[in-house]
């Protein structure tokens, strides 16, 4: 095993690796910077782990001899458990710079509000469940679970577009999942026809 390898498979990297983004982001914050210029980061760094976690399944479908395609898909859940610290510091950062309940509760129903607490709320029982105890304790019921990631994801888009209002950030981050996406659907389809002729 090769010293790149053993570094790449490290947890310790691996962790210190998602956790450098927030870096700057925290020395801001200590040095006196104003929370609603973290709300931005933190909610795009949130979005792009998730992106990427979820890009781990096509891409090793469309480089099925590629490692860095193979390392993607075993440390996907690493990622998603990554998206949802993100998340959940953007959500507590949001919290504090609102100030009050009454001024959460009367933004609550904006589409760009609503959305991302949705997602949010979604993103918790994801996180939680990432880990080998519960794909044991779930079983049959694990994977149902984790594919609501997918209406997390489109929740995630729409609170970004919206809160914005632009559309061209967002797509840019989502668009090449999407179409990724659509790669998947079709060679499992193409798949299971071909299961279904042959046992025909």
């Amino acid at each position: 095993m090769s010293a790149v390898t053993r570094i790449a498979g490290s947890p310790w990297f691996v962790w210190a690796l998602l956790a450098l983004p927030a870096v700057p982001m925290m020395s801001g914050l200590v040095s006196g910077g104003e929370l609603e210029e973290l709300l931005h980061p933190t909610g795009e760094f949130a979005a792009r782990f998730m992106i990427v976690a979820m890009l781990a399944t096509p891409l090793r479908m469309l480089f099925p001899k590629a490692r860095w395609a193979f390392w993607m898909v075993r440390k996907r859940r690493w990622f998603g458990v990554a998206a949802f610290g993100y998340a959940a510091l953007h959500t507590l950062l949001y919290i504090v710079d609102t100030g009050s309940l009454s001024a959460m509760a009367r933004e609550f129903f904006e589409l760009g509000i609503w959305t991302g607490w949705a997602a949010f709320a979604i993103f918790v029982p994801l996180a939680v469940t990432s880990n080998d105890a519960s794909v044991r304790a779930l079983m049959k019921w694990w994977k149902p679970l984790q594919r609501w990631v997918y209406p997390a994801a489109v929740l995630t888009l729409l609170h970004w577009i919206f809160v914005h209002n632009d559309f061209a950030p967002a797509l840019i981050h989502f668009v090449p999942l999407a179409l990724l996406e659509a790669y998947r659907i079709r060679k499992n389809l193409q798949a299971n026809a071909g299961r279904s002729a042959a046992a025909a």
